[in-house]
């Protein structure tokens, strides 16, 4: 039990003198000690080491390259839910937005498209293929679908820079939305398009976007989740409706 805990301090110090470090003395890119510096400094096995950096890669703030070793992870991007386009959330957060569209033109409507877009089944929908930068760094790649009834001509100049400034010169800018989040693995296509691994892990958000009580957008990306956090603002729900033959809830659970 003793050599357990000395153990779990030595991993801790080993952890939060790495935590400081990239913290203080360090920046993005750069290298951290070796696994051999770390054990000859806190006097602790290379499993101890590696369990303390793992701990580190695991909160975005050490990253692993293979064949070159561990460096301060670049910070992530805080992901907040709103109702607001890729290119104007980036330029909230200082950093230039650009796209890579691989892919656009008019097609049938599946089911799936057709039920989030309220339209019917092989009706003309818009498709964008795109990937996302931030700074020059690839960040998401992102399906987008729209109705071609409602955008006649969306595509005649070619793919707009942004999809919602375009709807806006139609008076078509979105005005509410539901986004779904799930996590996933990144397949072998989105991989080599945001340069990491196949099968690590990304966020997928699947968006649908409506002007007034019509769907304007439906939208599925794969977000890096190294490079991303989500951030959720929350609140206290609103009272419980109470019907007027009943009274609410005593709090203190008394009649």
């Amino acid at each position: 039990m003793l050599s357990l805990r000395r153990t779990t301090l030595k991993y801790l110090q080993v952890r939060d003198y790495l935590r400081a470090l990239a913290g203080s003395e360090l920046t993005a890119g750069d290298p951290v000690p070796s696994e051999r510096a770390l054990c000859e400094r806190f006097g602790v096995s290379r499993m101890t080491v590696r369990q303390a950096v793992d701990a580190l890669v695991v909160d975005g703030i050490l990253e692993r390259v293979q064949g070159r070793g561990t460096f301060v992870a670049p910070p992530k991007v805080d992901l907040q839910v709103r109702l607001a386009s890729f290119t104007e959330e980036m330029t909230r957060r200082g950093m230039t937005a650009s796209v890579k569209v691989l892919g656009a033109g008019i097609v049938e409507a599946e089911p799936d498209i057709a039920e989030a877009l309220q339209v019917a089944v092989g009706d003309d929908v818009i498709h964008l293929h795109r990937l996302r930068f931030a700074d020059d760094e690839p960040m998401a790649v992102e399906h987008s679908w729209l109705p071609a009834l409602r955008l006649p001509g969306f595509l005649d100049g070619g793919v707009p820079s942004s999809v919602y400034v375009d709807l806006g010169t139609r008076g078509l800018v979105p005005d509410w939305g539901e986004d779904t989040i799930d996590a996933g693995e990144a397949d072998h296509d989105e991989a080599e398009l945001l340069t990491i691994g196949p099968g690590k892990p990304v966020l997928r958000i699947t968006r649908r976007a409506f002007t007034g009580d019509q769907a304007i957008e439906y939208a599925s990306a794969a977000y890096r989740s190294d490079r991303y956090t989500l951030w959720v603002p929350v609140s206290r729900p609103n009272p419980p409706v109470v019907p007027r033959n009943q009274h609410p809830p005593d709090p203190q659970g008394t009649a």
